[in-house]
């Protein structure tokens, strides 16, 4: 007899847990030792509180870095909530103060409820500043979305609710002529790395994230 392999085991056949649901095992806060206080983890969510955060917050970054990969998780925010997925993020404190001095990021809003989401290209889905989402489907404010970020051999693309959104080339000529035609022109190593750690972003709003798991390519 063959074996068969389920729908559920196939999905996620080489993906690699990066949140075991109950710890913060496997990530700490940018340029820290430690996960700051308004991180979470709770019933298989992780789950960023603001008002529990008090002066120990800062994105959450994985502790290993990643080149070639297909990340997926779920997020879902409060009302007025901004938040983001941050990538290639080349960790040293001592020159680049925050994550997103270096690391792309996927836009995590709601569009509707916070100012950004005013903005062109800074809505839930876009490759923030860069790329704006060729289509939305984003869910309505508390109702988890399926994000998914494949980096491959220099080819990104962003996936929502299994919708393809965002697709472009990293590190050629257009890449960097999106970097100058962005607020990120005239920072020094933005969008230059091919390998970094993982980013949840505290923007000082409330969200969660669940099911993240990564596969490196």
């Amino acid at each position: 007899m063959v074996a068969t392999i389920s729908a559920k085991a196939q999905k996620t056949k080489g993906f690699v847990s990066l949140f075991d649901g109950k710890t913060t095992n496997g990530w700490h806060t940018y340029g820290k030792d430690f996960v700051g206080k308004g991180w979470n983890a709770e019933d298989g969510v992780l789950h960023f509180n603001p008002k529990l955060k008090n002066k120990d917050g800062g994105d959450l970054v994985t502790d290993k870095a990643y080149g070639n990969f297909h990340l997926k998780l779920e997020w879902k925010v409060a009302p007025k909530a901004n938040s983001g997925i941050i990538f290639f993020v080349h960790e040293d404190p001592a020159k680049y103060k925050q994550t997103y001095l270096t690391g792309p990021e996927m836009q995590v809003i709601d569009n509707d409820g916070h100012a950004d989401g005013k903005i062109t290209k800074h809505r839930a889905g876009d490759l923030y500043d860069m790329v704006q989402s060729k289509t939305e489907p984003v869910k309505p404010v508390g109702e988890w979305n399926l994000a998914e970020i494949i980096s491959n051999k220099g080819k990104l693309t962003f996936k929502l609710n299994g919708k393809k959104i965002v697709e472009t080339t990293m590190w050629d000529e257009n890449w960097k002529n999106l970097i100058a035609g962005s607020k990120f022109a005239k920072w020094e190593g933005f969008g230059t790395y091919k390998t970094g750690k993982i980013a949840l972003q505290d923007h000082g709003d409330e969200v969660w994230f669940r099911n993240i798991e990564i596969k490196e390519l």
